[in-house]
């Protein structure tokens, strides 16, 4: 049973209700629906007299990251600000002691793959339609549609209004203004981040289940709308992804996983170079004084003059919007863009450093794994768009990207 609510529960990921209990108050259901999944693990455990918890390397440094995320609360100027952003990372983070238990067998694994592949696809479809409805339908419809309509449903009212007051689903390109695909995401780049993801996981999944071309056909999507995101950040990191899988395991993979590889740098070769919006968009990455480039790099800037001041706790967990802004409120989109910065300066330098190595030994993990199991390799490729992307981007603290990496770092179904 408890598999199975797993199962449903990674189907029904990016299609997440939001839920409204107090005024003011966002609740992703995700969040109750994952503290209900590890209650009812803990009493199935504990009435099968089964252990809770494997004290691995991963799982130390997972709980010696919240230890350190927890003691920079006492360091906050707003404890309120802090203790919510505690309560989201411990109404989530439960999942990955669940799955790290429950996901023992490469055949759950693979079950796990295809409830989220499945679910990308039909989010991924959702956001190409809504991308190709502003040629027959004026940005002013669609933008009140998800202001009033789409938006409260899937985000919250709250977050809802603060998104229609700080939208990023506009991009300029050669003087036109497309509405990039968001589908049922608030933003563009954590939807991006999203379906980077979940990229490598479709192509496992061509590799080794039947159906190919469901598989096949969840790739294009995936990838279509990702590109139709217009994320600078999604391109590079689905190009590292690509470059390091190639310089990591070339000599490993067969002849067919080879061709598949050559052929996705081909197609991604052709649309970054190919004159058109994609490109534009592309090249307008490498251009320092464009405008969000040129706010990144201010906030970065700023992130490390704070850092340096406050190394140790930083501004405390969820205040470094106050940090920039004495007026600001709690959903003002402050943030380094950046998630080692991010960390660094809200939780200090040990706290980034200890989120580093937990990728490193994840990744590490998955390369080792990959010699007696090539579908490691996905998983391998999955967390380094993340990694990639995060340069850029805080996708942490988006409870569905939150989610599917606590996934992904938990498909290590040798490990007992």
């Amino acid at each position: 049973m408890i598999f199975n609510l797993f199962l449903f529960l990674c189907f029904y990921l990016p299609f997440q209700i939001a839920l409204n209990p107090a005024a003011g108050v966002d609740l992703a259901s995700i969040r109750v629906l994952i503290l209900m999944l590890f209650f009812v693990w803990v009493y199935d455990n504990i009435r099968n007299k089964k252990k809770l918890f494997f004290l691995d390397t991963q799982v130390r440094l997972i709980l010696f990251f919240l230890f350190l995320s927890v003691a920079s609360l006492f360091f906050a100027q707003n404890y309120g600000w802090g203790a919510r952003k505690l309560l989201y990372l411990f109404s989530i983070l439960p999942l990955y002691f669940v799955v790290k238990d429950i996901l023992n067998s490469r055949e759950k694994v693979i079950k796990t793959l295809k409830s989220l592949v499945l679910s990308g696809a039909i989010v991924s479809i959702f956001g190409i339609i809504q991308f190709f409805a502003q040629f027959f339908w004026n940005y002013e419809n669609i933008s009140k549609l998800y202001s009033n309509y789409i938006g409260p449903i899937f985000w919250g009212e709250n977050l809802a209004r603060m998104v229609s007051d700080y939208p990023s689903w506009l991009v300029g390109v050669s003087g036109q203004n497309y509405f990039r695909a968001i589908a049922t995401f608030p933003d563009p780049h954590s939807f991006s981040l999203f379906l980077g993801m979940m990229l490598p996981l479709s192509v496992i999944l061509f590799f080794v289940s039947e159906k190919k071309v469901l598989w096949i056909f969840s790739f294009v999507v995936i990838f279509l709308a990702n590109i139709l995101t217009f994320s600078r950040g999604g391109y590079v990191a689905i190009i590292v992804g690509i470059t390091i899988f190639v310089g990591v395991f070339w000599n490993k993979i067969q002849i067919k996983q080879k061709l598949m590889a050559g052929l996705a740098v081909i197609i991604l070769v052709l649309m970054l170079t190919v004159p058109g919006p994609v490109s534009q968009r592309f090249d307008s990455s490498f251009d320092l004084q464009e405008g969000s480039n040129a706010g990144r790099i201010g906030m970065w800037q700023k992130s490390l003059g704070i850092i340096l001041e406050k190394p140790f706790f930083g501004t405390g967990i969820g205040n470094f919007s106050l940090e920039v802004d004495n007026n600001a409120g709690y959903r003002n989109p402050i943030y380094a863009h950046n998630t080692y910065l991010d960390i660094a300066v809200e939780e200090g330098i040990l706290a980034s450093l200890i989120w580093i190595l937990i990728l490193f030994i994840t990744l590490l993990n998955f390369w080792i794994f990959s010699k007696k199991d090539m579908i490691y390799c996905g998983f391998f490729v999955s967390l380094i768009i993340f990694s990639a992307h995060s340069m850029v981007e805080t996708g942490i603290y988006s409870p569905i990207v939150l989610t599917l990496f606590l996934i992904i770092i938990s498909l290590q179904y040798e490990k007992k």
